[in-house]
């Protein structure tokens, strides 16, 4: 693909974002759907098409942790959780961290924590740039489907007319890695 075609495609799916609409893009292993956080009707739009209970809570993924802040307890986490979660970003791990009040609940679930990481996809390092902030995150599949790892699979499984951000995954077999960052405990291995 031409770098005039993947930049157009990028502001594609930037209008679509800002439309709030769901979109899909290549992720560390595989193709995420993702979609505006602040936005109410694109998360349930996705929670829908994932056939996903809003309880379950979501990831966000950023090209920056600054993206991440605002939806994040920050000041609750010692120097120590801080520097864990540095030492892997950007990188395919995903860590759960508090929240604040004002974090929406389509985002946190019945949890008073989020998990968030700084993708080192250069796909999702510009798409995020590009928005200007975070993106939901979740595996790009109807329910009972295996994750789609190339843009064939999205489009069989969502239809030709599904906004997809072309391009590769990382190459990695498993989804990311998920840690508690006050604990340190694995949620999910990577």
């Amino acid at each position: 693909m031409h770098n005039q075609d993947l930049s157009t495609s990028l502001n594609d799916c930037v209008g679509h974002l800002k439309r709030h609409a769901v979109i899909a893009y290549p992720t560390e292993a595989v193709f995420g759907l993702g979609c505006d956080p602040d936005n109410e009707s694109a998360v349930m739009a996705l929670l829908a098409l994932k056939q996903r209970p809003v309880e379950k809570g979501l990831i966000l993924i950023a090209s920056e942790y600054a993206q991440l802040e605002p939806y994040v307890s920050d000041r609750e986490l010692s120097v120590i959780q801080r520097e864990r979660m540095f030492a892997c970003w950007p990188g395919p791990v995903t860590f759960v961290v508090p929240a604040p009040p004002h974090t929406p609940r389509w985002l946190t679930g019945k949890f008073d924590s989020l998990a968030i990481r700084v993708s080192d996809h250069p796909d999702v390092q510009a798409l995020c740039r590009a928005f200007g902030k975070p993106l939901v995150s979740t595996s790009a599949n109807l329910s009972g489907q295996p994750p789609c790892r190339t843009i064939e699979e999205v489009k069989l499984q969502f239809g030709n007319d599904f906004p997809v951000l072309p391009g590769l995954t990382g190459g990695r077999q498993n989804p990311s890695e998920i840690r508690d960052v006050i604990t340190g405990d694995l949620i999910r291995q990577g």
